[in-house]
């Protein structure tokens, strides 16, 4: 999803804070606009999330005001769990068997996809493994 509102993101990524982040000097608090700001830039996000979703899907996550959570339960509903993802791709990966005859370097080649995907999911992979390891 891209958001046209450059500094209206950061609700995408963190809740509105309850105490005062590190670095904040102790004369520093939460205003009350900072509040407000965040409350109309969270409804900003809330119309454009709500209004890139089906009708059905609207209608399930309409009631929530937090975005970020709306993102999160989406996340958690619609895309697969993190070991369900890297079963998939080991699966894959150790499947692929090289036809006799065909070329290494194709093979190879086939091979980089679902070992760069595991990589990404840090799965299974040690310092010292190389691609080579790997693959032979």
């Amino acid at each position: 999803m891209v958001l046209d509102f450059k500094n209206q993101t950061y609700v995408l990524n963190k809740s509105l804070p309850r105490t005062l982040p590190e670095g904040f000097l102790p004369g520093e608090r939460l205003t009350f606009e900072k509040f407000t700001q965040w409350q109309e830039n969270n409804r900003k996000v809330h119309s454009i999330v709500l209004g890139s979703m089906s009708n059905e899907i609207q209608k399930q996550y309409e009631r929530y005001e937090d975005v970020l959570f709306i993102m999160h339960r989406m996340k958690r509903t619609l895309c697969g769990t993190e070991w369900h993802i890297r079963y998939a791709v080991t699966k894959r990966f150790f499947d692929m068997i090289m036809i006799k005859g065909s070329s290494v370097r194709e093979h190879r080649v086939m091979m980089l996809s679902p070992v760069e995907k595991l990589k990404d999911l840090q799965a299974y992979f040690k310092e010292e493994e190389t691609y080579v390891d790997l693959i032979l």
